[in-house]
């Protein structure tokens, strides 16, 4: 079941949500920004526990803590891994009191009518019941939107509320992510359909679960504000999307209830050359602004 005081503290806790979950191909270029060059590992062993030598840092800074990092979204293998001696998701919350996530998608399919659907997940149920065991509150998932297609971004939320669904039977939280990409030749018309395709499956929604919705940064300010208020969503978060931390943050101030879940707006100040001082300075300012754009609205 999902956890109390867990729930408090996503639904009504000022703060955001840290996306430390790069994976697979997105892994490379995470640690091309922290300064760490290709050549510099071999073997995606040595790459991933580079990358958890990154996040392990980040998570032990001592402003990544739940008084405004409320939730932390991890790669799989980072789950799987640990902080000292602690599993990672028990370090979080019984450490720092911040919510622990999983990725669970596999990627993309090739785009089809203007979009990206994830990947099949043959493994799902596992990962899922492992991640309960670990202490785990919640999922996180990907599809992709690129052109204002109907049918096209019908399938997309249709596959996410499919996959909700299963993943709530496990007593998790899921965490709806279809991505408007920020380069859409037409992203407020994507965006548009998007909201009417989510009204109608939160509104249609077997079983009575409840998700958390995962979202672009609209163009049109607020055009989610009536979602954040659904009796199925427990918050909507932001995705930066590409866009530049002060240009996120600039964005997400005028965009009523919807709180920050960023990744590369979060770390790209970061360096691995950096001493110990200069990464905690430049992570807690990084960790200011964004809590600022998610709790103060223009």
């Amino acid at each position: 079941m999902v956890n109390d005081q867990m729930m408090a503290q996503i639904s009504a806790t000022g703060g955001f949500i840290a996306a430390l979950d790069q994976s697979g191909g997105s892994t490379p270029g995470a640690l091309r920004l922290y300064g760490v060059a290709d050549t510099a590992y071999s073997g995606d062993a040595e790459m991933f526990r580079l990358m958890h030598d990154m996040r392990v840092r980040i998570m032990t800074a001592p402003a990544f803590t739940g008084d405004k990092v409320i939730g932390a979204i991890l790669f799989e293998g980072t789950m799987d891994g640990v902080v000292g001696e602690r599993p990672v998701p028990a370090f979080l919350w019984e450490q720092r009191k911040v919510v622990p996530f999983v990725k669970v998608d596999k990627g993309l399919e090739s785009e089809s009518d203007g979009v990206s659907l994830m990947r099949p997940m043959p493994e799902l149920n596992a990962l899922l019941a492992r991640a309960v065991t670990l202490g785990v509150f919640g999922t996180k998932m990907r599809s992709v939107i690129n052109l204002p297609s109907k049918p096209g971004i019908a399938a997309i939320v249709a596959q996410q509320f499919e996959t909700a669904a299963a993943i709530a039977r496990h007593g998790l939280m899921p965490i709806i992510e279809p991505e408007v990409l920020i380069k859409s030749p037409d992203k407020a018309g994507a965006e548009a359909i998007l909201f009417e395709e989510l009204r109608r499956h939160l509104d249609a929604a077997p079983g009575g679960f409840k998700v958390m919705l995962k979202l672009t940064i609209p163009d049109v300010p607020n055009l989610y504000e009536p979602l954040i208020g659904h009796e199925r969503v427990v918050r909507v978060v932001a995705l930066s999307g590409g866009y530049t931390r002060d240009d996120a943050c600039r964005r997400l101030a005028a965009n009523r209830g919807m709180i920050a879940s960023f990744s590369r707006a979060l770390v790209g100040d970061l360096r691995k050359s950096m001493s110990d001082a200069e990464f905690n300075r430049a992570l807690a300012e990084s960790i200011d602004q964004i809590y600022r754009a998610s709790t103060e609205k223009a």
